[in-house]
């Protein structure tokens, strides 16, 4: 890793309030009892960081470092955060789709971007020992880098979790748990053992970190496009700390000369079986209540209360953007068809983002022409596949017709 001469963070801010809060400090929520967000001064991040300065450095998430909370290089904790690519869906969607193929990353999910920061400050700050709840791949990747910290790491997990998921918590050093209810409950139980268990809760953003990891997002996308921002984003949406990460991002961006004012439209996407934001932004409301019976085959969205849920519906209204919920028949089917037609194995909550752009271009909601990107947030290895059950006796006669025309 480079030396780092100096950490660019003036304070810590409360996102409903603007209460400054020192920087360097253990924080969950604010007082306010909302997310924190990360603040910096941006002039001397104009004066240090310039883009012929981003062209020498390696490709992983530490080139935006000026842009980053840490203050010293012994913090990091890093698997190998590299860049993700940008992949062209020519044969399903067209050549203005772009699907941002965040399974690269350590333990197959974008959820690596924001535990390595939470974890690189927790270890800065002090911290030892970690809790969260989770759905699979933000589990995964706490455990990996906890592990890697040498830091103890508590994992709740709904009892319907997949089995990889689970098994790749433990193997990675994390102490897994299944519990008889949903990501919410599951939260209930890391926020109740605070006290007993002297764990700090690593919850999606109930530390300032996170977000500060998956911005990155942002900055990476940016760099990759030449600075030029594409039309619209459509983006898994559960907790939402991507989306608000990215919306922050630009802001930085714009703040420092890299980009202008323009930004692309931010649209949420969630399943019909889990659409808190989509209901929300539908009745014109700044909070979503609690959505009941909570279900959908892409887990990572089914999210039934999002703790920073005005500021997803104020990054996509401010964007001009929406939010869109797909049934899980599309999700499934759409998977499958660029699977098979591009030969990109999309998560399912990847999947949905496609499902929601052919929705949204039939719908009239975007143009053809617009250049959209896609994020597809996970590994498609790690979840079940269609079967695939045909065999071949190496004895009999083989009907090479029949092989032709499978």
């Amino acid at each position: 890793m480079p030396d780092l001469s100096s950490c660019f963070v003036t304070h810590l801010e409360c996102s409903r309030s603007g209460e400054k809060i020192p920087a360097g400090t253990v924080q969950n929520l604010s007082v306010q009892g909302a997310p924190i967000l990360v603040r910096y001064d941006l002039d001397a991040v104009k004066k240090k960081l310039t883009k012929e300065a981003l062209k020498t450095r390696a490709a992983n998430l530490w080139r935006y470092r000026e842009l980053l909370p840490f203050a010293q290089t012994s913090s990091i904790v890093s698997l190998g955060e590299e860049m993700t690519p940008l992949i062209p869906l020519h044969n399903t969607l067209g050549s203005e789709v772009l699907v941002k193929d965040e399974g690269r990353l350590p333990t197959g999910s974008f959820k690596a971007r924001g535990l390595v920061m939470a974890v690189t400050m927790a270890k800065e700050l002090g911290l030892t020992r970690l809790a969260m709840p989770t759905n699979g791949n933000a589990g995964a990747a706490m455990a990996a880098y906890a592990s890697q910290a040498k830091m103890e790491s508590f994992v709740f997990c709904p009892d319907d979790t997949p089995e990889i998921n689970i098994r790749e918590i433990a193997l990675q050093g994390g102490k897994v748990w299944r519990v008889n209810g949903l990501i919410n409950d599951c939260g209930k139980i890391v926020a109740d053992g605070e006290q007993a268990m002297g764990w700090f809760n690593l919850s999606t953003l109930k530390e300032p970190y996170r977000i500060e990891g998956k911005k990155t997002m942002g900055l990476e996308l940016a760099e990759q496009l030449d600075w030029q921002m594409p039309d619209v984003i459509f983006y898994p949406t559960g907790g939402g700390t991507g989306l608000i990460g990215m919306w922050k991002a630009f802001d930085e961006l714009e703040a420092i000369g890299f980009i202008g004012s323009e930004r692309p439209r931010m649209v949420a996407v969630q399943a019909t079986g889990c659409a808190p934001i989509v209901k929300a932004w539908e009745e014109g409301l700044d909070h979503a209540p609690l959505w009941e019976n909570a279900h959908t085959v892409a887990a990572g969205i089914r999210v039934p209360v999002a703790i920073g849920d005005f500021l997803i519906l104020q990054a996509v209204r401010e964007s001009g953007g929406f939010a869109m919920a797909v049934d899980d028949e599309a999700i499934n089917a759409i998977q499958q068809k660029i699977g098979q037609q591009d030969g990109v194995l999309l998560c399912p909550e990847g999947a949905a983002t496609a499902a929601a752009y052919s929705k949204a271009l039939a719908e009239g909601m975007i143009s053809p022409t617009d250049r959209a990107i896609l994020f597809n947030c996970g590994n498609g290895l790690k979840y079940p596949m269609p079967p695939a059950d045909d065999t071949l006796d190496r004895h009999a006669e083989i009907d090479w017709s029949a092989i032709a025309s499978a």
